[in-house]
């Protein structure tokens, strides 16, 4: 059963410049090195695919991809964490693989850190891969953690 069909109360819609605000302090919550609110707003200037997820019109979630060249790179997608684990993030990341494909992108990548075994699971569930390994990618408490690449065919 799909997590739309379970979850029937998921909506999804466009980010907005209005959105910023409570993206920041969900992303500032679920990451212990977030995105500026500059990167966000950057992201929607230049037509970045940014959408939220809603739970009775409440951001749960939110994503950023871009698209270019035939391939798509989704590169944030965070769940609040008091809705984490109720379906958002799989309908979330299912949404941005169909933009993508809409977006005539033959195959999407992501990075995860290794660490992060829940994602790991959800994109391995959808259909990832591993492809690659970006060394020394994300800031880390005692220096750099590694990125695991995923891709996932979309033809």
């Amino acid at each position: 059963m799909s997590a739309i069909l379970k979850y029937p109360a998921i909506r999804m819609r466009p980010m907005s410049e209005d959105d910023i605000d409570t993206i920041m302090s969900i992303e500032r919550r679920a990451y212990d090195y977030p995105w500026t609110e500059g990167i966000f707003r950057d992201c929607l200037r230049i037509g970045y695919c940014c959408w939220v997820s809603l739970e009775n019109n409440a951001i749960a979630g939110y994503s950023v991809m871009a698209v270019g060249g035939g391939e798509s790179h989704i590169l944030n997608i965070c769940i609040r964490p008091e809705s984490r684990k109720r379906g958002f993030g799989r309908s979330l990341l299912t949404h941005m693989l169909e933009l993508a494909r809409e977006h005539n992108a033959e195959m999407t990548v992501l990075e995860v850190r290794p660490s992060n075994e829940v994602a790991l699971r959800l994109y391995r569930d959808l259909g990832f891969n591993e492809i690659g390994l970006r060394k020394f990618y994300y800031p880390a408490p005692h220096g750099k953690e590694d990125a695991i690449v995923l891709g996932k065919c979309l033809l």
